[in-house]
Parts: C-alpha cells; sequence; structure tokens
C-alpha cells in the first residue's frame, strides 16, 4: 500500500510539474495581422519572382487621412516595415532594379503617393529609414475606390502589378 501511494504521489507532482513545463504562454491574434503576397501566388509554384511580406492594419471606423499623413513617410502597412524580395533583376515602376530583398515606404499625397524601396532591411516601422539606402523612388497615381477597404491589402496580379489598397485609395506598381 505504501509503494501504491508513493507511485502515486510521484506521477501526480511530476505531472503537475511537466505540465508547467510545457505550458506556454501564445500570444492572441496581432491587431494587424502578418500577410504575404507573391507572384505567381499560386503555393503549388515555388518558382517566385517577387514576395511581399507586410501586415494588414485596419481602419476600425477611422479615416486614412488621419492615420497616414499627406507628405510623411509610412511604413506601408504596420508594425515591422514591409519587406519586398525580387528573385530576379526587374523593373518597378520605370526604375530597373537588382535581385535581392528591400523595405517598401510609400509617401502619401493628395493625387500621387511615391514609392520608395530601400536596402536597409529588418527595421521596424519607418523610424530608421535612411535616404541614402533608396534604390528607387516611384511616383504612382491615386485611384480612389468605391469600395471602403477596412484591412490595407496588397495583391499582385496576373501582370505582375502590385496592387495596394486601403480606405478608398488604390496604388498599382507595373513590375517587369
Amino acid at each position: 500500500m505504501k509503494k501504491t501511494f508513493l507511485v502515486v504521489t510521484i506521477l501526480f507532482f511530476s505531472g503537475i510539474f511537466l505540465n508547467q513545463a510545457l505550458a506556454q504562454d501564445f500570444k492572441g491574434l496581432d491587431k494587424s495581422p502578418m500577410d504575404l503576397a507573391s507572384y505567381p501566388d499560386n503555393y503549388r509554384i515555388s518558382d517566385k519572382v517577387i514576395k511581399i511580406i507586410y501586415s494588414r492594419p485596419q481602419l476600425k471606423g477611422r479615416s486614412l487621412t488621419n492615420l497616414v499623413k499627406f507628405g510623411k513617410k509610412w511604413r506601408t502597412g504596420a508594425n515591422e516595415a514591409t519587406e519586398i524580395t525580387f528573385y530576379k533583376d526587374v523593373n518597378f515602376g520605370g526604375t530597373e532594379v537588382k535581385s535581392g530583398t528591400y523595405t517598401m515606404y510609400t509617401i502619401p499625397g493628395e493625387t500621387t503617393w511615391t514609392v520608395v524601396l530601400s536596402s536597409q532591411v529588418n527595421v521596424w516601422g519607418v523610424y530608421f529609414h535612411k535616404d541614402e539606402n533608396d534604390v528607387a523612388k516611384v511616383s504612382v497615381p491615386v485611384k480612389k475606390s468605391e469600395k471602403i477597404m477596412d484591412l490595407f491589402s496588397i495583391v499582385i496580379d496576373k501582370d505582375m502589378t502590385i496592387h495596394m489598397g486601403w480606405g478608398d485609395v488604390i496604388l498599382s506598381i507595373p513590375v517587369k
């Protein structure tokens, strides 16, 4: 009986300690979850040309002009700076860009936005951006959407044009 009690006690306490050792504090869903856009976007095709990793802020009833200021650099998403990888040399909106990974920023305006690619990677937001690391600056006309997009979104269409949309603003950057 003593042996049985001892075995049960040992198993009981080892179970408690094992559960404590294995317990993890997993974070809940981020307020601006990370997403990915790629070309081609078919997951069965591993030979990508473009991959964009970004976080998706939400309007949540707020005005886009209150969140993104005209004439001020914006991280083009949320959290870490948006990263774009080209797996081959491309023409990005009229500027030749070598293959590699870049951060992508935008400078909003009323009728045009400037899209900036920087060689500076692994940075948070736009706070550490240095102009001397810019490899491309492309002026893109603003298109207005009739449908308001609550979530910032990026897609790449079959012609390799990158479309970014948030609120009632859509930007399109051709890539060849």
